[in-house]
């Protein structure tokens, strides 16, 4: 796939995989607009993306902001041209163990990686189905698949995210929009930082990358990885609750 006509926006790229993306996205020749919150650290990445041969504009906004995400895209179509990919990569890994605050966790974990996710699509929608063409790519986990312990208001509204997107792939069918699902599992990033838990199949963050990359290029609709661990997961949604309990309840990895 030719990227050095692309132009690509990217969300949660102040760290982890949104950065990754855009850097080897900018290696790829793409023009890659960088939204996270932290001004500092997205005018750092723009300089690694320009670096690495690619074209940069560091758009400082809150996802959960429709109007800010919104105008951050037309910053980007100023400055770039219209829209070609959007990666919906902004969210956050919260540890539901509070059960005090429950509702306040997940109500933030929800506004977050799928308002968030909502409010990106908003913003870069309407214009690609004008042109014709366009490809929305929603990051969201192998955690999505059930319930995991201490991660409820995460897993769900990674299930939501998997939910909204695969709606939008079914209503944007004839439009020339299409839409790709990631599924990761456990990758070295700020948010697999600390743990103590052993992660199965923990992988490096630049072979993920790699793989997300190569599923947008090909088009998929979903993609799970790696392969060992998201056959797990979804053996997991075969099993029986009682099963399901006795394994997951022996595999908690937010420790």
């Amino acid at each position: 796939m030719d990227w050095s006509n692309r132009v690509v926006l990217v969300t949660g790229a102040s760290s982890g995989i949104g950065r990754s993306l855009a850097v080897e996205l900018g290696g790829r020749g793409a023009s890659v607009g960088l939204v996270a919150r932290r001004a500092e650290s997205l005018n750092e990445v723009a300089r690694e993306v320009e670096a690495a041969g690619g074209r940069a504009l560091a758009l400082a906004a809150d996802v959960t902001d429709a109007a800010a995400v919104r105008a951050a895209a037309e910053s980007l179509r100023a400055k770039f041209g219209a829209v070609d990919v959007l990666v919906a990569n902004a969210g956050v890994g919260t540890l539901t163990d509070d059960y005090a605050r429950l509702g306040g966790q997940v109500a933030e974990t929800v506004e977050i990686n799928l308002h968030g996710a909502a409010n990106s699509v908003a913003a870069v929608l309407p214009e690609m189905i004008a042109r014709g063409q366009g490809h929305l790519v929603a990051i969201s986990s192998l955690a999505s698949y059930r319930g995991l312990p201490k991660s409820g208001a995460y897993c769900a509204s990674k299930a939501a995210m998997n939910a909204l997107f695969e709606s939008l792939r079914l209503d944007l069918k004839g439009t020339g929009v299409i839409v790709t699902i990631i599924k990761p599992g456990f990758i070295k990033t700020p948010l697999t930082a600390g743990r103590e838990a052993q992660m199965p199949y923990l992988m490096e963050l630049d072979d993920a990358t790699r793989k997300i990359l190569r599923a947008i290029e090909t088009r998929r609709t979903s993609y799970a990885f790696p392969w060992q661990l998201a056959s797990l997961v979804r053996l997991g949604r075969l099993m029986p609750d009682r099963l399901y309990d006795w394994v997951a309840l022996r595999n908690s990895y937010r420790e």
